[in-house]
């Protein structure tokens, strides 16, 4: 008889706690192995397929496309083998999971409702396979009074906490009655359309006066009409989350320069002239980047609040903002200062596309120590960009556009660039801050000045 086991959904790393059921790629019935894709999901960080590390028949899925689930719920249920042969388990899956058992060699597990008659068989559901869970979960129920809040998650706990809401007093609609941040923001709008709807409602009150006539009450605020509401969640909520932490914690300043980029776009345009890879304008710019960050240190590190500490860094891993369908994010490339500019040319793209195609993995987005915006993609001249928590600076670059420059005591027409720093206030002041600018600025317009730097 087939030993039914339930997978949940692993921790997958970077302290994430939960993920959104984008798309499932297994339907009820069907038999997978080890370690096969089971489920698209989306987290905080990127999109993820999730390999089960069971191999059996598909008996249960828990929950829909769109539903968020904590680390830990169920995910799906697996109908593996016989008993006493053990269950096929994989060792080597993602953070977090995995099963104990040693691997065994792979096995397709036909369904139970296959039919001798040559017919294709029906899929197997849950309630056809006697020893498997519900294909859904249980019906949800409130909490017991006076016992412990079915919650998981410390961000729907935060999100209760900020708003006022009691979690008491919530139904989950997670497995087991697992309290999900779904159910928290339905109460916060229930909460909200209540509250409009007693606005409407509201009359002015006579107070009575002594002369008969009767005072009106102010009148309720208009309620806005029409719009559209976009949750705040995946990458769009986490890129909100930080950057909003970003302003709460770091005093920032922005120092900018003119910087005639002239040269370097000769220097690229030599150095693509010959035979081999070509060179982006990107991997120039981080080139410069590292080098100036060799030169002031302070600017890649971070603030440990706690300690009251300067953690000065002594890597620089090198985010980039890139714009995707998805949203802004920011890909890391490891260990760039010992790169050079063709290795960085060739890591910019590979990072770019799996940004555009959304594989890109939690740990590509994460752990970066300093930040290269370059807006002037975007057609415009300057910024004043919010620092990527918890880097302490970014450096941003504006578009390169012919304009009238004094060029060797004569006026000409030169390609211009104008860079910005924000740095964090707290790690250094103004006068490294400007030594590091000005001395991006003299690479952009001198790219000799980086020979003695190497």
């Amino acid at each position: 008889m087939a030993q039914v086991l339930e997978f949940k959904l692993p921790d997958l790393g970077e302290g994430l706690t939960e993920a959104e059921i984008v798309r499932w790629l297994v339907q009820v019935g069907d038999v997978v192995a080890v370690d096969q894709p089971v489920v698209e999901v989306e987290t905080a960080k990127a999109m993820v397929e999730v390999p089960c590390p069971y191999g059996g028949v598909v008996t249960a899925r828990f929950g829909e496309e769109g539903t968020e689930l904590p680390v830990g719920a169920p995910l799906l249920t697996v109908a593996v083998g016989e008993p006493e042969d053990g269950p096929e388990g994989s060792g080597n899956v993602l953070v977090g999971y995995g099963t104990q058992a040693p691997a065994a060699r792979r096995r397709r597990v036909r369904a139970a409702t296959a039919v001798a008659d040559g017919h294709a068989r029906k899929p197997a559901t849950a309630d056809a396979a006697p020893h498997a869970r519900a294909a859904a979960p249980p019906a949800a129920a409130p909490a017991p009074a006076g016992g412990p809040v079915p919650v998981i998650s410390p961000l729907v706990r935060k999100l209760a906490r900020d708003n006022d809401v009691d979690l008491g007093q919530l139904t989950g609609s997670g497995p087991d009655g697992l309290i999900l941040r779904a159910d928290v923001e339905n109460a916060l709008r229930t909460r909200t359309a209540r509250a409009g709807t007693a606005a409407e409602q509201a009359v002015p009150t006579p107070a009575g006066a002594a002369d008969g006539h009767a005072s009106a009450a102010p009148a309720a605020a208009p309620r806005a009409e029409g719009g559209a509401r976009i949750p705040l969640k995946g990458v769009c909520g986490a890129v909100a989350d930080k950057l909003s932490r970003s302003r709460r914690e770091i005093p920032d300043a922005t120092c900018w320069v003119d910087a005639d980029a002239t040269e370097l776009m000769r220097a690229r345009a030599a150095m693509n002239a010959t035979s081999g890879a070509k060179i982006s304008l990107l991997a120039l710019l981080a080139r410069i980047c590292t080098a100036a960050l060799a030169r002031f240190p302070e600017l890649n590190s971070t603030v440990d609040t706690e300690a009251r500490e300067i953690v000065r860094l002594d890597r620089v891993h090198l985010g980039f903002a890139a714009q995707t369908d998805r949203g802004l994010v920011v890909p890391v490339v490891r260990d760039a200062h010992t790169r050079d500019a063709e290795s960085l040319t060739a890591e910019f793209a590979r990072l770019t596309e799996a940004a555009r195609t959304g594989t890109l993995t939690p740990g590509e987005l994460t752990g970066g120590t300093f930040t290269l915006n370059n807006y002037g993609v975007f057609g415009v001249d300057g910024s004043t960009p919010i620092i990527n928590h918890p880097e302490a600076a970014m450096l941003g670059v504006g578009r390169i556009v012919p304009k009238p420059w004094v060029h060797e005591e004569e006026l000409a027409v030169r390609q211009v660039v104008q860079l910005s720093l924000t740095f964090d206030h707290r790690v250094c002041d103004g006068g490294t801050a400007g030594g590091f600018l000005r001395y991006v600025a003299d690479c952009v317009e001198q790219p000799a000045v980086l020979l003695r730097t190497l």
